[in-house]
């Protein structure tokens, strides 16, 4: 039976992906409307089990006066129908009714819908461009997607409960109040416009507060989350005293938010408490008053104490539950600020994937600034030809880097183009862009996995012994065996730690040149891909590169020089620009940026170059 209900929700069925609306009522119904028939049932089961419940306490009204009216020998025999059909409501319907109710939101729409939500919003934050992640905590965005599917599943469950049980009791004590004498209505009336006035009053408050709440909260979890994600350079810098007083000006904010909350919450609870002592008092005084002057029977009575009582439990129920669905309303207005942000990197209607060719690069006039009015890439036209090996060089903050990035498309350029084999990467699938190059950069990142799973990520498919083969070629082969994790995993099945923290520079550096082998991409980028690596190590590494460069064409950036220094061609940036161009003996010789940088370097591990520079002088 379970099982049945928990299917009825698939949260990975296949869906329409599009931008998430940015206003809250139509994120809402985004959601909704592919769900809506079950969550009819939902509304359904609640509507039929509060028209039971308030049944239940007519029942008691009846039972009360049929017990003082009837005498026991004729009770059975006049009024047994009745009784069975009361019993049937009480032991059939009702459960029944529950059973369903709480079936159809608990086994169904709670972990169903709720994980609909998380996933596609998943999705669509996943395809973000780098821009989007470099503005924001990872945390916070996290958080945002994770809260923003349970809080959209309970406002909706939620209202769904709270809309019938506020209808159904109100209107039906009405009934059966004016049923019974209208003079108990008449208190009941008023209690019922008080309390909506208050509720009118309060919960605006209340939302407002929640949504202030949320966004305390998420700020607190990105400035926790940052200091945990670096850690390393928390440590190193000794500023443990610093990270405390980071965290506790947004927990302090956090609590004078909380503070101002909790205010208009008891205000709110001690208002509607007041209410409904008044009401108990007023409705027990003319119920009394009546019967003493034979205006109702006893079993009213017992039917209104009843229901006034429940009435009462009710308003705090009803009055949390809308304060929970403005709360849960106010999380997912946070997290639609996040979640529905357009992806700023896009491919085109109908892109076709990267054709296969020799792998001919092309900048043409390539200008690209970070939104700012200069810097970074001012108009670059570069060739790089079918196999051939580059190597950028240039001072921090030439834009190297920001060309790779833009060949990667990362960010739209702001003008000219780029093609691989004729090919205008802006009118071709992003993921099949990426897929034809492999890349080894400065900042090497591995993922929280195991080290098997971080070297397959270049390739799933491959094989172990395509993996292990790949880990070898890298110098990863040696250490990797030895490596243990704090769950008794070893070898290749060990974890690395968030961002491969467990294990040296050298040795992610060596994990993520084993993913690159066994990418095996057609186009190869090197960014500082040695430089967390010894004399040594990257003595034993360069000659693997060499071998994964054969039938490559490649871009390599290094600061360096003696590692690029054998390459085809260098290419010098300078302020954005392409500044000087040829092989190393031939910039050395023009005494140019490239022989000045040449100068202020000992020449490293490659000798070559160093003494063709000594022959061009």
């Amino acid at each position: 039976m379970f099982a049945f209900f928990e299917k009825i929700i698939d949260p990975f069925k296949p869906y329409e992906a599009r931008k998430p609306p940015s206003g809250v009522l139509a994120f809402y119904w985004s959601f909704l409307r592919q769900v809506w028939p079950i969550y009819l049932v939902l509304m359904a089961s609640g509507l039929a089990v509060a028209l039971i419940e308030v049944t239940l306490f007519r029942y008691v009204g009846e039972i009360v006066d049929l017990l003082r009216d009837t005498s026991p020998e004729t009770l059975w025999t006049d009024h047994g129908r009745d009784f069975l059909w009361m019993a049937a409501v009480v032991v059939v319907a009702r459960p029944l009714a529950s059973i369903l109710h709480d079936l159809i939101r608990h086994q169904a729409i709670a972990p169903g819908f709720t994980n609909l939500v998380r996933w596609q919003n998943h999705r669509w934050v996943l395809r973000q461009s780098i821009g989007f992640f470099a503005n924001d905590f990872a945390g916070r965005v996290a958080s945002r997607v994770v809260q923003t599917g349970p809080a959209l599943r309970g406002s909706l469950t939620e209202a769904a409960d709270a809309v019938w049980f506020v209808m159904v009791y109100t209107i039906s004590a009405m009934f059966l109040f004016f049923e019974a004498d209208i003079r108990l209505a008449l208190p009941l009336l008023v209690w019922v416009a008080l309390y909506i006035v208050a509720l009118t009053y309060f919960v605006p408050r209340v939302a407002r507060k929640s949504a202030e709440m949320s966004e305390a909260r998420s700020l607190l979890s990105g400035r926790i989350v940052d200091s945990y994600t670096n850690m390393q350079t928390v440590k190193l810098f000794a500023h443990t005293d610093r990270e405390d007083r980071y965290a506790r000006d947004a927990l302090a904010e956090h609590t004078a938010v909380y503070h101002g909350q909790m205010r208009a919450i008891s205000t709110m609870t001690i208002t509607v408490g007041i209410l409904n002592s008044l009401l108990l008092f007023a409705i027990g005084a003319t119920a009394v008053s009546l019967w003493s002057v034979g205006a109702i029977s006893v079993g009213a009575i017992a039917l209104v104490a009843g229901l006034v009582i429940r009435v009462v439990n009710m308003s705090g129920w009803i009055m949390w539950e809308i304060t929970g669905i403005f709360e849960n309303v106010g999380t997912v207005q946070d997290g639609v600020q996040t979640i529905a942000a357009g992806h700023e990197v896009v491919d085109v209607p109908d892109a076709a994937p990267l054709q296969p060719g020799p792998r001919e690069i092309r900048f043409e006039n390539v200008r690209f600034h970070y939104g700012r009015e200069k810097g970074a890439v001012e108009d670059v036209s570069l060739v790089v030809k079918p196999g051939e090996k580059i190597g950028l060089v240039g001072p921090s903050g030439a834009g190297k880097s920001t060309l790779v990035s833009l060949l990667l498309r990362f960010y739209d350029l702001e003008g000219g183009r780029i093609l691989i084999d004729g090919q205008d990467i802006s009118k071709v699938e992003q993921e099949s862009l990426r897929a034809a190059i492999a890349v080894v950069t400065q900042d090497t990142s591995l993922l929280h996995r195991s080290i098997r799973a971080n070297i397959k990520y270049g390739r799933p498919e491959a094989t172990d012994e395509e993996m292990v083969a790949a880990a070898e070629l890298a110098q990863a082969g040696a250490f990797i065996p030895d490596l243990a994790d704090s769950r008794g995993r070893r070898g290749y099945d060990a974890y690395t730690g968030e961002r491969g923290v467990k294990l040296s520079g050298g040795q992610r550096q060596r994990v993520a040149i084993a993913r690159v082998l066994l990418k095996n991409a057609p186009i190869l980028v090197l960014d500082e891909a040695t430089s967390a690596l010894d004399s040594e190590a990257e003595a034993a590494i360069q000659e693997q590169l060499a071998n994964l460069m054969a039938g490559k064409t490649v871009i390599a950036i290094a600061h360096r020089l003696s590692t690029i220094a054998q390459m085809d061609r260098l290419v010098i940036m300078d302020a954005g620009r392409i500044v000087e161009t040829g092989t190393h003996a031939e910039l050395v010789a023009a005494g140019g940026l490239y022989a000045r940088l040449w100068k202020r370097q000992t020449g490293g591990f490659v000798t070559e170059p160093a003494e063709e520079a000594e022959a061009a002088e």
